[in-house]
């Protein structure tokens, strides 16, 4: 008889180590951290600080406990980790443990064309794949100095701001559900339904468009398109009104938000917030309106901002995020010129397809284009920013004059908005956890990079 394999069984030894390991030093940072909370008890002589109170371990009533959620949780939205220590309801200390979504995206660009690296934005903040391939394109071209055509790049404000009512459909119908509403959710998703198809009509896919190119966009846009654009702006206004009629009234919706999650101006400027977040507090700052791109110094729209800080400010700022970016598409319709929609260089972008088909020239410089791709200056730099639904997002990109970028980073919004998340559950309940993190609006395939 043969001699059976030898199973290692479960007794794995030193092998496989990672994850007690991690865990090891996730507990031992929660532990060693001097929350807010701690220095405010010990400031007024109700903490373990020295001041002569009762020591925390001692605990009589054994009300501290450890909690772990995430990271797969649904109301942390993708695989995001919060362990938090309770003291009874009330949070004392949070440590976040992201990293779970991390592929090396940064490190894959530089083995990628300029072009080729297009899908791999889509799938970043994969709720508004549209604003990640235009950023994306927008460095590129500031990269290797690539003039767009003026109709290319009011399609693109289009679909942008098509991609900003997206996001943020889904942030308020996931919200909603969190907090208890699940009607909410249906209603949201019909509209990003509506948006999918104009994405469809547009770009030919419904999720991961990559429609923006280097240089332009890969198509024109289509007279239906138009025509259902122009229906949604009409319809989607009449949508808003009927949500802001239920929920602005709706004693649940916002008691659960009012005065949860709070952060004040200057908190937020120190922590670095951006986006919906950092105006939720206060901060007029919006990437369109202090460093315009695109033609946004050409149309007319407000920065809504709100005093509060806290979770219900987010919600209704958002809400009117919705409203003026379809003030801008209605300007961009109007205003859209005739004329090319890529520029006419092949050392700088994909000829058409009519070209390819039809031309010896064409379908060269589609290889040629294909092979080698863009090439920037050799030690040219770049950082363009836009900005997106979740708030400022940039690509950072060194040229060694070749068709790949040398070194690439991204700033992204969901990343730089979760290392305020800490501070801002800390002293909460561990009952609005969920709340807080949906008004954040994390997305950690664009955190984890």
């Amino acid at each position: 008889m043969a001699n059976l394999p030898d199973f290692p069984g479960l007794d794995f030894g030193d092998k496989f180590r990672f994850w007690p390991k991690h865990n090891e030093k996730i507990y031992e940072r929660l532990e060693s951290k001097h929350a807010w909370i701690e220095e405010k008890r010990a400031a007024a002589g109700d903490g373990a600080m020295g001041d002569g109170a009762p020591a925390a371990d001692e605990d009589p009533l054994e009300n501290e406990m450890i909690l772990n959620m995430g990271p797969q949780h649904p109301a942390t939205h993708g695989v995001l980790r919060c362990v938090v220590k309770l003291d009874g309801e009330t949070i004392e200390k949070a440590v976040l443990d992201i990293g779970y979504l991390h592929r090396g995206i940064e490190k894959l660009a530089e083995h990628k064309t300029y072009q080729e690296f297009m899908p791999y934005t889509d799938r970043m903040d994969y709720l508004s794949p549209y604003s990640n391939n235009v950023a994306w394109c927008l460095a590129v071209e500031k990269l290797a100095n690539i003039e767009v055509p003026e109709r290319a790049q009011w399609i693109r404000m289009i679909m942008c701001e098509l991609a900003r009512i997206s996001s943020h459909c889904l942030w308020l119908g996931v919200g909603l559900m969190d907090a208890g509403a699940v009607s909410g959710f249906l209603w949201t998703f019909q509209q990003r339904e509506d948006i999918y198809s104009i994405f469809d009509e547009v770009a030919g896919a419904r999720f991961t468009v990559s429609h923006s190119r280097i240089g332009g966009v890969a198509s024109d846009i289509s007279g239906e398109a138009i025509r259902r654009i122009k229906a949604f702006n009409e319809s989607f206004i009449d949508e808003l009104d009927k949500w802001e009629k239920f929920l602005n009234r709706n004693r649940i919706w916002i008691e659960r938000n009012k005065g949860v999650g709070r952060v004040t101006k200057e908190e937020a400027m120190e922590l670095g917030l951006t986006g919906p977040n950092l105006r939720g507090s206060g901060v007029a700052y919006d990437i369109r309106r202090f460093e315009p791109y695109l033609k946004y110094d050409e149309v007319d729209f407000t920065i809504p901002i709100r005093e509060e800080g806290d979770c219900l400010a987010r919600y209704f700022l958002r809400l009117e995020e919705m409203r003026e970016s379809v003030r801008i598409i209605k300007q961009c319709l109007d205003r859209m010129p005739e004329g090319p929609i890529r520029t006419d260089d092949a050392k700088q972008a994909y000829p058409s397809k009519e070209e390819v088909y039809y031309s010896m020239e064409g379908m060269i410089h589609d290889f040629m284009y294909t092979d080698v791709g863009t090439v920037a200056p050799k030690g040219a730099h770049s950082y363009h920013a836009i900005e997106s639904p979740k708030g400022e997002l940039g690509f950072y990109l060194t040229s060694d004059g070749t068709g790949n970028p040398y070194r690439m980073r991204i700033n992204a919004p969901s990343f730089t908005n979760l290392q305020g998340m800490e501070y801002i559950m800390e002293g909460s309940l561990v009952a609005d956890t969920v709340v807080i993190i949906g008004s954040m609006d994390p997305v950690m395939g664009e955190a984890d990079k």
